[in-house]
């Protein structure tokens, strides 16, 4: 079962041929599963569609259905980019700002949602907390909620679909949001498994990948309350040009915090 699994794998060139195998045979057959023991026909036929998928290119994340993020499940769709390590650097980002604040009942916004990931996060650790959560993608904002509820956080968390803030006029201790940020014109050069996988809405961010920082520059202040900050994700020599767009603007640059690669992942801004 799963031998054959790991040969089909290694046959087509997949580095992690051992481990991925093992993850889609315990998606069909369960973690405890026997290896030994021949899976039903029903479960075979559904491991080799599952296989046959990832053979095909699609991302092994979005054959198995969910990925992790902050030690949290969370489904997947067509409508959604899979929550990735690196993002998690905007959790501690505000999780470090917040310090003792985080047992207060705080209010949070998170733009561009997606699978809710970042709010979903925060308000698992923040338990007095409550959230809004926007996407543009009515399939994003269905996914969300879901993951929502899944988690244990439904009752304080709220998604909505919308384009970033326009017809909102609450105001929020924390802002969050991993827009999108890549040039236009570098789409089609992406890695495959995001070019064709992730959806475009959730990647393109126009002709030089800072029109939501644009956007964010000139809408968020409204949005915030007293002491409250922003805490946004930006991608790779985005960190000067974002802060510049961001100051331009009034906004203070409290801090950057660097990703798993030490690359500037998250920016903090305040209007104080």
């Amino acid at each position: 079962m799963r031998r054959d699994v790991v040969r089909r794998l290694t046959e087509a060139g997949f580095v992690n041929a051992a481990l991925e195998g093992r993850w889609l045979v315990e998606q069909v057959a369960g973690p405890s599963a026997d290896m030994s023991v021949p899976l039903a026909p029903e479960d075979a036929d559904r491991l080799d569609a599952l296989l046959t998928r990832r053979l095909a290119g699609e991302p092994l994340w979005r054959v198995i259905g969910e990925r992790e993020f902050w030690g949290l499940p969370f489904r997947l769709s067509p409508d959604t980019l899979e929550p990735r390590p690196d993002s998690e650097t905007l959790i501690e980002a505000a999780l470090a700002t917040l310090g003792p604040r985080r047992g207060q009942p705080l209010t949070m916004l998170d733009l561009g949602t997606g699978t809710g990931c970042l709010l979903i996060a925060m308000l698992h650790e923040c338990p007095a907390a409550s959230g809004l959560g926007i996407d543009l993608s009515s399939g994003a904002c269905e996914i969300a909620r879901a993951n929502a509820l899944a988690n244990g956080v439904g009752e304080r968390c709220e998604i909505r679909q919308g384009q970033w803030t326009e017809g909102l006029d609450a105001r929020f201790d924390l802002i969050l949001s991993n827009p999108p940020y890549i040039p236009s014109r570098d789409i089609a050069g992406l890695d495959r498994e995001v070019r064709e996988h992730d959806p475009l809405l959730a990647l393109d961010g126009g002709a030089d990948g800072l029109a939501p920082y644009r956007i964010f520059a000139r809408s968020l202040g409204g949005h915030l309350a007293p002491g409250g900050f922003v805490v946004l994700e930006i991608g790779a020599g985005q960190e000067g040009d974002v802060t510049a767009i961001m100051r331009e603007a009034g906004w203070c640059h409290r801090a950057t915090r660097r990703d798993l690669g030490d690359h500037p992942r998250a920016l903090i801004f305040a209007l104080h």
